[in-house]
């Protein structure tokens, strides 16, 4: 192979941007890749350079890209490149590899998919084609046959589109026989068409005056009908709107929220006020808390000290007074020692309790029990010590330890009343500010000002949507008022009362209308009739009118002649071209069929040897014990491996024609068996020796059964686009 395709560079085309395919071998590649890789993408961007861009009949699928426009290049092995860029270009570089191959050939013969192997009806047209391409003249004598039809066509069209066509120029040249002999009779004319010209000019400027004043009033009815129909659309909506706004303000004034329990007061507060009475009850809830944080150490303090007393007046001094002595001073001695231990263990978890909570007054009762438990202690080394006197020791810490008691209930009673009135100050306050409901409770105060202030919410959004209710009423009855206004304005302007509707508009309308088309009418009938007799008085005042319409006449002839000198021309060009194309296909359609029968064999391993034409041109297959059917016969499988057999054929047997132009198969085998894969592998292989095959598949089988036919395949892979 002298050029093949080496590799494509795809610029924007479908799913693809700035993407390089390739590269491909002279003779037999293959792309794989699974569903939505850009398989067929790539092969329409190859027909697309070659023949120009898909064009989106019905569901035909385009391929533009979502932004810019479609274009690429191909790279062909001999360093010449083919391009196309935008939507309509032209193909560019220096390779034109199609000037032996028109579209209809490249899609028929060279493009093959499985939907369109079923499109070869029979191979007469197409080995036309492509023998013909191939003749030396530069062009295909198919493709002149078509141009000759088509100026054939041209040449006996009626259509007003084709003025030089043999039927228009005999009806012209009717015409113009008939001018030129009314030209004869016009001079007899021109004296009474002259007076009926300027009696009629004068009509016109009558007629057109009073048409132009019913135009104006009718323009002027029309324009005011449609801002009447507007302003009564207007109306409806604004007085609907009006309903709606008096029904919402109803609601919201019915909707007014209960304030309970909640005093006047409350519902006047401002945020500033609130978060002062915010304020002031905090302060309150931490003075509660410390004043019963101090009751509850002084009912602590005065329990420990009445236990002490009580402890001593339980001792019994007669039985102190018999012991003897040492036993008396070990008693004595073991009391305030017990008692001193009793105070060091209640002092010390007290005092560390104390410093844990930051508490003053348990800090101090704490260190008060641990050193009266010293005290204690230091007292029972004493009795130990110093002489006998019990009875009087154990008075004097009855005593002691009675004022202890009294000292600590004390305290209690001072601690309890401080509370009492603190309450009490709570109590007064809540109830001037309004917060009686809270019977002194703090907590339940302020759910009384976060009610209040709920309440307070709700009625400030209600206010504000009854105001914003009022002012749309308010703006809906102000532009009723005005658009009432201007309603009757207008009809005054149109000569109606303001009572009258819009179809009294209408109506009179309708009359002006019927008015003007008659006034249109007559005038559009003098316009014509003055155009008539200006036309034909100009043409009488010039003195060649007659000459000018003879020599019309004579051109015409000329032209009716040569038209119909070229006519006979081109369908003997046609006759003689049709018998050339006949002679080249029965030259070449046996050896045609011949090459497709033996490939045919191959695929269906010998299970159909023969396709063969009727003299009616239908093709028919023939089995390997003489059975023969026609196509449509045949199954879906067997009818696509016969047609493929008929297009390779043909690409084998004009292998000169198309040299650089690829052979693109897109997933061919799809309905064929493993064995008749495997055939159908072996055909391509053949072909690939003879021209570059590009085989798209998204099937491994497919893959394998060619690579076990041509093991030197050149294989592509392509990954599944975004």
């Amino acid at each position: 192979m002298s050029r093949f395709l080496e590799k494509l560079s795809i610029e924007r085309y479908g799913g693809f941007v700035e993407r390089d395919v390739g590269p491909f071998s002279p003779g037999l590649n293959v792309v794989f890749g699974p569903n939505e890789a850009g398989k067929s993408t790539i092969a329409s961007f190859i027909g697309g350079v070659l023949f120009g861009w898909e064009d989106g009949h019905g569901v035909q699928n385009t391929y533009s890209p979502k932004t810019g426009e479609r274009s690429g290049t191909l790279f062909f092995s001999d360093g010449t490149t083919a391009n196309r860029s935008g939507e309509s270009g032209a193909m560019g570089g220096d390779a034109h590899p199609t000037n032996d191959v028109d579209a209809v050939t490249f899609k028929t013969i060279f493009s093959l998919t499985a939907d369109e192997l079923r499109s070869l009806r029979g191979s007469s047209d197409v080995t036309a084609r492509l023998l013909t391409a191939g003749s030396g003249t530069g062009a295909s004598p198919a493709g002149a046959f078509v141009e000759i039809e088509q100026r054939i066509a041209k040449l006996v069209s009626r259509s007003s589109e084709d003025p030089d066509s043999v039927y228009n120029l005999e009806d012209a040249l009717d015409e113009q026989r008939e001018q030129v002999k009314q030209l004869a009779d016009e001079e007899a004319r021109r004296k009474r068409e002259d007076v009926e010209l300027h009696t009629l000019l004068e009509d016109r400027e009558i007629t057109s005056r009073h048409l132009s004043d019913v135009s104006r009033t009718l323009e002027k009815l029309s324009a005011g009908r449609v801002r009447i129909e507007q302003i009564d659309q207007q109306a409806v909506e604004l007085e609907h709107e009006i309903a709606l706004a008096e029904k919402e303000r109803e609601e919201q004034e019915a909707g007014q929220p209960e304030n309970g329990k909640i005093d006047p007061k409350l519902m006047q507060l401002d945020a500033i006020a609130e978060r002062s009475l915010r304020d002031k009850l905090d302060e309150y809830s931490d003075e509660q808390a410390k004043a019963t944080r101090g009751i509850d150490i002084a009912k602590e303090n005065a329990a420990t000290s009445a236990a002490a007393y009580e402890a001593l007046l339980e001792m019994d001094s007669e039985a102190l007074q018999n012991k003897n002595a040492r036993r008396e001073k070990s008693m004595l001695a073991a009391l305030p020692g017990a008692l001193a231990a009793g105070f060091a263990l209640a002092g010390i978890p007290v005092f560390v309790h104390a410093r844990a909570i930051n508490s003053l007054s348990l800090t101090a009762l704490g260190i008060g029990l641990v050193v009266f438990a010293c005290l204690l202690a230091i007292a029972a080394v004493a009795l130990v010590a110093r002489p006998d006197k019990s009875v009087e020791a154990l008075t004097t810490r009855q005593q002691d330890a009675q004022w202890v008691m009294l000292q600590d209930k004390k305290k209690l009673d001072t601690n309890t009343a401080a509370k009492q009135l603190l309450d009490a100050e709570v109590a007064s306050f809540l109830d001037g500010a309004g917060l009686a409901a809270a019977n002194g409770s703090i907590r339940q105060a302020r759910a009384l000002l976060d009610d209040a202030r709920e309440i307070r919410s709700d009625e400030q959004v209600r206010q504000q949507r009854i105001a914003s209710l009022d002012m749309r009423e308010a703006s809906a009855r102000k532009n009723l008022d005005e658009i009432a206004t201007e309603r009757k304005d207008l009809m005054e302007s149109l000569g109606f009362d303001c009572k009258s509707t819009v179809d009294d508009v209408s109506d009179e309308m309708a009359l002006k209308q019927e008015q003007q088309q008659a006034l249109a009418q007559t005038c559009d009938d003098m316009n014509r009739r003055i155009g008539e007799l200006t036309e034909r008085l100009d043409q009488a005042r010039v003195d060649s009118s007659f000459d000018l319409a003879k020599l019309r006449y004579q051109q015409t002839r000329v032209r009716l002649r040569d038209a119909k000198h070229e006519l006979v021309t081109l369908l003997l060009a046609r006759r003689m071209l049709e018998r050339s194309i006949v002679a080249w296909v029965s030259r070449s359609q046996p050896e045609v069929y011949r090459k497709a029968s033996e490939l045919f064999a191959i695929i269906t391993d010998g299970a159909w040897c023969q396709i063969s034409m009727t003299t009616e041109g239908r093709l028919l297959a023939t089995s390997a014990d003489g059975t023969m059917r026609e196509v449509r016969h045949l199954s879906l499988g067997t009818c696509q491996q016969l047609y493929l057999s008929l297009r390779i054929a043909v690409l084998i047997h004009a292998e000169s024609v198309g040299r650089a132009i690829p052979v693109l198969a897109d997933d061919i085998l799809v309905n064929f068996d493993a064995a008749r894969r495997q055939g159908a592998a072996r055909v391509l292989a053949e072909l690939a020796e003879k021209r570059q095959v590009i085989v798209f598949t998204c099937h491994r089988e497919t893959v394998e059964a060619l690579r076990e036919v041509q093991p030197g395949l050149n294989y592509l892979e392509l990954s599944r686009t975004k």
